[in-house]
C-alpha cells in the first residue's frame, strides 16, 4: 500500500475531481495535491523516509514544467524507485505514450483524464497491471 498519493496537475479543478474520488475510497488523508510541479518535486526530494512507497498521478501538459521534464528531474536526481508514476493525460498522441516508456524506472501506466473509480480501484488494489498500462 502507498504511504502517500500525489496529484500533480496545473488545473485545480482536475485535482479536486480526483481528490473527491479518493475521498470515496477513504484515502483522502494520504493525498497531497499540487498545481505547481516544482513544489511536488521538492516534497519528493525532502521526504523523511524515501523508502516509503508513493503513487504519483502526473499530468503531461503543464505550463511551468511538463510531466516529461518532471520525470527527467526524477531521473537525473536519482529519486528512489519507490515512486510509482501514472501519467494522467488528455493527450491522445501515441508519441506521448511511447515517450513515457523511456522513464520505465518510475512510470507504471498511462491513463486518460479524468481518472475513474474503476481505474483507481485497480491501481490501488495491488494489481501488478495498471489500466492502459504501457509498462509492466
Amino acid at each position: 500500500m502507498y504511504k502517500e498519493i500525489y496529484l500533480v496537475d496545473d488545473e485545480e479543478l482536475i485535482n479536486t475531481i480526483h481528490a473527491l474520488m479518493f475521498r470515496k475510497l477513504g484515502l483522502e488523508e494520504r493525498l497531497k495535491s499540487f498545481t505547481n510541479p516544482e513544489l511536488a518535486l521538492d516534497y519528493l526530494r525532502f521526504r523523511e523516509n524515501p523508502e516509503e512507497r508513493i503513487l504519483l498521478f502526473l499530468d503531461i501538459n503543464m505550463p511551468e514544467m511538463t510531466g516529461f521534464e518532471f520525470l527527467e528531474f526524477m531521473t537525473l536526481e536519482k529519486l528512489p524507485p519507490t515512486i510509482d508514476v501514472v501519467i494522467v493525460s488528455s493527450s491522445i498522441d501515441t508519441k506521448d505514450q511511447i515517450k513515457s516508456t523511456t522513464y520505465s524506472d518510475y512510470v507504471r501506466g498511462y491513463v486518460s483524464k479524468p481518472l475513474n473509480l474503476r481505474d483507481l480501484d485497480q491501481l490501488l488494489s495491488g494489481e501488478k497491471t495498471f489500466p492502459n498500462s504501457i509498462a509492466s
